[in-house]
């Protein structure tokens, strides 16, 4: 059940932009402590260096469910997932189908299976809507 949030009349757009920016370092955090202490989560490679730059601006957010992983090595997999959105147009939705079919693209193209490694960042750059210019949740 959502709890109501509950925010002081002071809080004004720029209380709201800063929460914007330490939000998801916020969360990347939460899923690795859980991880850390055996409680569910997820291991993202999250330290506290790590939450702090990104809820600076100093560093990047990676793509949802990515861990924290230097730009230069997914953005290979986040172009090639994106160029296969655009090529793929006949698929609405990211299915069983389209994953089996990126999967054989991609490890074929890298001549290692390595697509279990770089499918959320695949993923993440199909599901960029150009037109909205949205990401996916």
């Amino acid at each position: 059940m959502a709890q109501t949030q509950r925010i002081p009349t002071r809080y004004d757009d720029d209380h709201e932009s800063a929460w914007d920016r330490v939000k998801d370092a916020l969360h990347c955090d939460w899923e690795q402590t859980k991880n850390d202490f055996n409680l569910g989560g997820q291991a993202l490679n999250q330290d506290v260096g790590d939450t702090v730059k990104q809820a600076t601006g100093a560093e990047p957010m990676p793509p949802p469910g990515v861990p924290n992983t230097d730009w230069d090595e997914l953005e290979s997999a986040v172009r090639y997932g994106h160029a296969a959105r655009l090529h793929y147009d006949q698929h609405q939705t990211w299915d069983d189908r389209l994953d089996h079919q990126l999967r054989h693209e991609w490890d074929s193209m890298n001549g290692a299976p390595s697509s279990d490694r770089y499918r959320p960042a695949v993923k993440y750059g199909w599901g960029y809507d150009t037109k909205s210019k949205s990401l996916p949740v």
